[in-house]
């Protein structure tokens, strides 16, 4: 029993870490060429000058532009490696490979359709092949 109890306790201060990360503001840091550097977590107090704070009060430099964990807006949570779009205000996963091409929705997808969820990409011969 007093196991269970201190699971249940364990899960809700987990919850509690989950649940104020969540609720903090994201700041992805881009390059000369809209590449994200890093992705920081601002308090939500600083969320509304989240470029001043991070680049001139904590003295970080850069340019810094906000990016939603849980997708609300600019697409997707931006992470290292993606490209920021400024014309559709919208971060753009890396390419996963040289063959696919962005869509209407800048989803990236292979130059031929998927028919088969157990298949993965085979960049070699450019099909998708059985696992």
């Amino acid at each position: 029993m007093v196991s269970i109890q201190y699971t249940h306790l364990q899960h809700q201060e987990h919850s509690k870490e989950h649940h104020k990360i969540l609720n903090m503001a994201h700041f992805a840091e881009i390059n000369e060429n809209n590449i994200v550097q890093r992705v920081l977590v601002v308090d939500n107090s600083q969320e509304h000058r989240g470029q001043d704070f991070l680049a001139d009060e904590l003295g970080l430099g850069g340019r810094w532009i906000q990016t939603s964990y849980n997708n609300n807006f600019r697409k997707q949570y931006a992470g290292e490696g993606y490209y920021y779009d400024e014309t559709k205000d919208i971060f753009v996963s890396p390419k996963p490979y040289p063959s696919w091409a962005l869509d209407e929705n800048n989803n990236w997808k292979a130059p031929i359709e998927q028919t088969d969820l157990l298949t993965y990409w085979d960049e070699n011969t450019l099909s998708w092949v059985n696992q």
